[in-house]
Formats: C-alpha cells, structure tokens, sequence
C-alpha cells in the first residue's frame, strides 16, 4: 500500500476548502456567541466510561477504542462531543442556573454514518442545560435554523419527532426492550414489512402503535395535522400525551412564522440521533443532500454519569457536509497580493502595513511575481505601491 494513502472515509482538508470552512466555522461560532453560548474544546480523547452516555450502545460502535499505555485503561477517542459538553456542565462548569456551551471539533467514527460520510467530521454545536421548558427547544432549533441561514442556505425543512413516544411504549411491553435495536432500525427506514416481523411477539396494542408510526408524517397543522392523528391512533398513555403536547406547543410557537422558508413537519418515525436522546428531537433537511443536515433534540439526565442530572438540549451539525451546499463567501487567491521576495526595509514596511489592514500579501521570486495576473507590490516614484 503506498505510504500517502489514506485509510477508507478519511481524506485531506486542500487549501481551498479548508480556508471556507474556517471561515464558516468562525461565522458559526460568532453567532452562537451573539446568543450567550460559551466555546469550550474538549479534548480528543478520553477515558472511555466518560464518552459513554446512557450506555448508549449505538454511539459505543462508533468509537475507536485503545489501551493508555501509562495506566492500562481503556480510552475512547470521541464519537460525538454532546457527551463532554455533558461532562463539563456537570463537574467542570456546575452553574446552578442556565449553561449555554458552543464547540467545533472533528470527531472520528468507527463505523461511518453513511455511505458516503467521512469517518473524521468537523462537528459544530450548541447544547444548553439547566431548563426544561418549552424555551429551551425553541431556542436551539431558531440557532439551528440560522446556522444554515449564516452558510446562505434559506429553504429547508424541519422534521420533528418525540423519543418519549417509544420510550413509553418500551415501558409498558418489556418484550419490546430485547428488540429495540432492530426496531429502531425498522422504524428510521421505514420497512413495514421488516417492523411487522420484528413486532410479532408484542403485545398487540404496541405492535399496532410502533406500526402506526410509520403513517405519522405529515404536516403539524390544518385539516391534515399529523399530532392530532397521533393522539387518535396512539396509546393514551401519560408520557405519550405528554410528547404530543410538547410537539404541539413547538409547531405552534411564534418562531416559525419568522422563518417562512422553513417548512416545518412531524415525522414520529424518525428517531434517528443517539440512543441518549429522550424528549423533543428534531432534524433539518436541505435540498441537495439527502441526510439531514442538522440533528438535535433533548438529552435530560445524560450528566447523572458524571454526579449531576440536569436538563439538556442542543443540536450539532456536520460541518464539511454544510460546506458541500452552502453559498461561495467570494473569498479566494485571487484576493492576494503579490510582492517581490527581497531583503528591502521600505518592501518589508509596506508588507506589513498591508497585512495589518487585513490584506493577503504572499512572496514570490522575482520570475513569478512578474507573471502575477492580480495585484501585485510595484516599487514607483520611490516607494512600494499596490498596482
């Protein structure tokens, strides 16, 4: 195998795209300051226990996994940074009130999110703690939204769904627990026929609930509201009318008529997201990829781990992916300017001068500063000038 080649799903940032995601990831995380988030960097690799929240066994795949040579324990290197910026509001940070963090980070995967994904994303976020209320949902899905607003991407679409509805059913039918892995599957993928098989051995009202998911997309309001089917069709169970109360009262919410090129559903099927979600989840889509763009949604309790249950929501965004159909900043090479690579004080002033207003000054020999096709640093009338 030839020494430059890398391994399945990992590939080089080149120049070019490397500057646009920097330059994006910087516009992200100045808006998420603008909203009171702090930046926090967790590091790459951790003790293994502490990037496992809730035992979640789908996040547990994806995770490298190697022996720390110093103490012979077992370390993780991180999946998913929700799981430290749970670790730092519970034992690092444990302010008593609200906590809004902000990261940006790559991350590596173990097995790939799809077909095409990179095993190394660059992953961006906020998560906030400390309030359960309706508040905090929709705060996290409006900085969603213009997240992709700041990348110049406008017409999306907002799927929500609940994990308490599954959950409620998993509480109720214990059968369902030693299946739920292949149920979750059969449920995001939408095959009837695979879940029918799988819910054979239910009780029949869950059999007939995890089915009627499969229906339950649609609109969030008018004739065809898809919650108010749900509350007709489902169980009514306490958590279940619980969720669809929560869903509602997020449909209604006056944010949405602030983003009219948001196209807002219920999908009570998608439950995609890592298996610690337990509340209101949520998903973005945008025309030119098929996976969702952003995921989030609620996490409540993920910091007993760490000492300390508190409410948690917050969403994440696989930054090279946002890239692949945002809108060209207009920033390139061409913005240069070339100057002559010699050993002149009154050269080197004037470099410097431009390079402290901004300017992209790069050194060339004299033969590739002559064909330079921009702007180039001219020395005229005594002294460098930009022509």
């Amino acid at each position: 195998m030839p020494a430059w080649q890398l391994p399945d799903q990992i590939s080089d940032i080149l120049p070019a795209e490397a500057a646009r995601l920097e330059r994006l990831r910087r516009r992200l995380l100045d808006l998420y300051g603008r909203y009171g988030y702090d930046l926090v960097q967790p590091p790459l690799i951790e003790h293994l226990e502490s990037l496992m929240v809730d035992q979640a066994r789908d996040l547990d795949l994806r995770t490298f996994k190697v022996v720390d040579q110093g103490s012979g324990r077992l370390l993780g290197l991180r999946a998913d940074i929700t799981p430290q910026a749970a670790r730092l509001d519970a034992h690092q940070i444990q302010n008593k009130g609200v906590t809004r963090l902000c990261y940006a980070g790559s991350v590596l995967h173990a097995q790939p999110a799809g077909l095409l994904s990179s095993r190394e994303p660059v992953q961006v976020g906020c998560e906030l703690f400390g309030h359960d209320g309706l508040e905090a949902d929709l705060e996290v899905q409006e900085l969603a939204l213009a997240s992709l607003d700041a990348a110049g991407i406008q017409q999306v679409r907002l799927d929500l769904s609940h994990r308490g509805i599954f959950l409620a059913l998993r509480d109720r039918d214990a059968a369902l627990a030693a299946c739920e892995n292949d149920v979750l599957l059969a449920l995001q993928s939408k095959d009837r026929v695979r879940l029918s098989q799988l819910v054979s051995g239910l009780a029949p009202e869950t059999a007939k609930a995890l089915l009627e998911l499969l229906d339950l997309y649609g609109p969030a309001s008018g004739e065809h509201n898809i919650i108010a089917k749900a509350r007709r069709v489902l169980p009514q169970l306490p958590l279940i009318t619980d969720a669809l109360n929560r869903l509602q009262a997020v449909a209604d919410s006056a944010m949405f008529s602030e983003h009219p090129q948001c196209v807002l559903t219920v999908d009570l099927a998608d439950l995609r997201g890592y298996r610690y979600h337990n509340g209101v989840m949520f998903s973005i889509y945008c025309e030119g990829l098929p996976n969702a763009v952003v995921r989030g949604g609620r996490y409540d309790g993920a910091g007993r781990v760490f000492g300390r249950a508190r409410p948690a929501t917050g969403f994440s965004l696989e930054l090279r992916e946002l890239l692949e159909i945002a809108q060209q900043d207009g920033a390139d090479s061409a913005d240069a300017i070339a100057a002559p690579w010699q050993d002149d004080p009154a050269l080197r002033q004037a470099i410097a001068a431009l390079r402290r207003d901004g300017k992209r000054v790069i050194c060339l020999p004299d033969a590739e500063c002559g064909s330079w096709a921009g702007q180039r640093l001219v020395f005229q009338s005594g002294r460098w000038v930009v022509a």
